[in-house]
């Protein structure tokens, strides 16, 4: 097969996950909520069990003015949504969904990577806060780079954990190292990265930059229409690059309980689909961290729960 026919292949497949994956999360979402909190409106659009929630949803999005403020920095504030979205596109061009090379971009490097791209979020924060101006963007802005920029180090830590035990940085790599006694070992780093993750997609219950109930809706409060729409599928791409990576560093990724490697795209996605409904039934369960419970929980548990399993992993590491 030609090179280019190869990379055109991957790409496509690629941008097809990013199209498909966070519309089956968001739509699940809707489910589920409606589920664990009684509601009955997502159970009625389209008729059967409301499968046609969704779709209302984004009509509803196409329809409304898209608006911007007449003091807002125009470009500034039409290109934040983009750069909320596309870094996500880019993470996952690394991922792997099986064995065989079955990923977009195999890279040497490819944590170094995910953990570079994905900090770029906080850039899209600031750029919606600053340019809609408006008092409450500019607050929930502030409180999200602060909650982004905190919560990258314990997450950055717990990946260097299982990348020390898997003595490689490429992802591919990690799970072909992965055993299954790694689900006791790094568990303490697989909460920390998951709980960190959640922070850094700024998902319930670290939802603190776009407080309803104090700042109308932070740095996301000015936009409108197909933009705001932009924003929640960043969201919910969001939910799917953490599944995919929490998947792919700690849950042995492509690795099942048979040893059939044909399969092993099927057990990623069991996985990522697995991940993703426990981010979706924290949100529904827990209430909104304040402020200084936020901060704390970063830096005097995260943190010091991070660097300790960093060191034991370094011991074990030199022991074997």
């Amino acid at each position: 097969m030609p090179l280019w026919v190869e990379l055109v292949l991957r790409i496509g497949g690629v941008v097809v996950a990013f199209l498909i994956l966070p519309l089956l999360v968001g739509q699940a979402e809707h489910k589920v909520m409606a589920h664990m909190q009684g509601r009955l409106g997502p159970m009625y659009a389209g008729g059967f069990h409301g499968w046609a929630q969704l779709v209302a949803d984004g009509v509803k999005f196409v329809q409304k003015e898209d608006i911007t403020p007449r003091e807002a920095d125009r470009a500034v504030f039409r290109l934040a949504p983009a750069v909320a979205l596309v870094p996500y596109l880019l993470v996952l061009l690394v991922i792997p969904l099986g064995p065989n090379d079955l990923v977009g971009q195999p890279l040497d490097i490819g944590l170094f990577f995910v953990l570079a791209v994905v900090g770029v979020g906080v850039v899209a924060v600031l750029m919606s806060a600053w340019a809609s101006a408006n008092k409450y963007s500019l607050l929930g802005g502030l409180r999200g780079a602060a909650q982004l920029l905190g919560y990258e180090l314990p997450l950055v830590l717990a990946a260097a954990s299982v990348a020390m035990a898997a003595g490689t940085l490429s992802l591919p790599g990690i799970v072909t190292a992965w055993r299954p006694w790694w689900l006791l070992w790094q568990a303490p780093a697989m909460i920390v990265f998951f709980v960190a993750g959640l922070a850094e997609i700024r998902r319930p219950p670290f939802d603190m930059p776009v407080a309803d109930s104090e700042l109308v809706f932070g740095y996301m409060t000015e936009y409108t229409g197909l933009r705001f729409a932009f924003f929640l599928l960043a969201e919910y791409v969001g939910i799917v690059v953490i599944a995919a990576l929490t998947t792919v560093l700690f849950l042995g990724g492509w690795q099942g309980p048979f040893a059939d490697e044909q399969l092993g795209w099927l057990w990623t996605l069991l996985k990522i689909f697995a991940v993703s409904f426990v981010i979706i039934w924290l949100r529904v369960s827990y209430p909104r961290l304040r402020e200084d419970q936020l901060q704390r929980l970063c830096w005097l548990v995260l943190v010091p729960v991070s660097l300790a399993q960093l060191v034991l992993t370094a011991a074990v590491r030199l022991a074997l």
